[in-house]
């Protein structure tokens, strides 16, 4: 069975009783088997944001069990990233996805928006490059019986972005929601016919979109590097967006760190400029058709903060010819999936 585990991240100057401290809560705290100790940041060693760690008390075990917006999520805490103080943001961006909606999580972790949001109806292609990751998703694509609309890949985030555009316009799945209406046994044959009739009218058949409504980067250390992944992806699908249509390009949400100022404005204007930068195209707050939105998510340290910024692709960017760098035969994805 997995572990309860106390996590804590001292100071320098409680160090010398750490060993102490891990006993103490050890002792307090009854359902708690193992405490451990951060002895890097996230991400410092290991491109996966996994830490390395000591335990000060217990039990070296970091099999966990998660529950988060009524899912459940099992995984190795010293393999795969998972902050729990994230859980407020999570459902505040799953819950903006609308059922039916196709939503692409490019660094999906073990799944806290991507399988909700399967829960939610919303068909979403998840991928994330730690194989740890990836088997903990599988297995909470299982788990939480969301299947159907979700599905996990391992491989390289900007590969991904465009495969998975691509794949979704000509591989779209479909997913058959029955009725709800249950018939009693007790029932008439008249009832029960009638019943029948209004749970065949009451099923319902969703079909994914041939477009992301969303793009997801949840990796604030990197993710805004990725940027020039969309350049291309939309190219000859003019058609099918604003103004042709009333459909408009996707939202990309791109979480990022940011340096600590004393005005804010000069630290949004500095991300709208690297925003700019990384995806070769100017995204500026007050843009009518981008709408950047960029929200804090939280102070990470003293001199730095977490943000997420919401935009839409731009067309000049998602319109694009692919970059010389990405032949047509690299790109190439089979009606199979494969």
């Amino acid at each position: 069975m997995p572990t309860p585990e106390a996590h804590v991240n001292l100071r320098s100057a409680y160090l010398p009783y750490k060993k102490l401290i891990g006993e103490i809560l050890l002792d307090k705290n009854p359902m708690v088997k193992t405490v451990i100790n951060k002895t890097l940041d996230v991400g410092v060693e290991s491109v996966f944001r996994t830490f390395p760690y000591e335990v000060l008390a217990g039990e070296d075990n970091l099999d966990v069990t998660v529950h988060e917006a009524q899912c459940e999520f099992r995984f190795n805490f010293g393999k795969v990233y998972w902050n729990p103080r994230l859980g407020t943001e999570h459902s505040r961006l799953f819950e903006l996805f609308k059922e039916g909606e196709a939503v692409c999580d490019v660094m999906a972790g073990v799944g806290p928006f991507a399988v909700p949001a399967g829960k939610r109806k919303v068909f979403v292609r998840a991928n994330d490059l730690n194989p740890d990751s990836f088997e903990s998703l599988q297995d909470a694509i299982k788990r939480n019986k969301v299947d159907g609309f979700v599905n996990a890949s391992c491989e390289d985030a900007r590969i991904f972005i465009r495969k998975a555009t691509k794949d979704l316009a000509v591989n779209p799945r479909s997913v058959v929601i029955p009725s709800k209406i249950k018939i009693s046994r007790h029932a008439s044959n008249a009832e029960k016919e009638k019943l029948k009739k209004a749970a065949e009218e009451g099923t319902k058949t969703l079909n994914e979109p041939s477009a992301f409504s969303h793009y997801v980067m949840n990796l604030p250390a990197t993710a805004i590097e990725f940027l020039d992944a969309f350049r291309g992806t939309h190219h000859g699908r003019e058609a099918e967006f604003r103004p042709h249509t009333t459909t408009k390009l996707p939202l990309i949400h791109l979480y990022l760190f940011q340096a600590r100022y004393e005005n804010e404005d000069e630290e949004l204007n500095e991300i709208s400029q690297r925003i700019s930068h990384y995806l070769g195209s100017e995204v500026k707050r007050g843009d009518p058709e981008l709408e950047l939105k960029i929200r804090y998510v939280r102070l990470v340290a003293p001199n730095k903060k977490m943000f997420c910024a919401s935009f839409h692709v731009p067309a000049d960017v998602a319109f694009d010819k692919l970059p010389p760098d990405q032949s047509s035969s690299e790109l190439e994805v089979k009606a199979d999936g494969k």
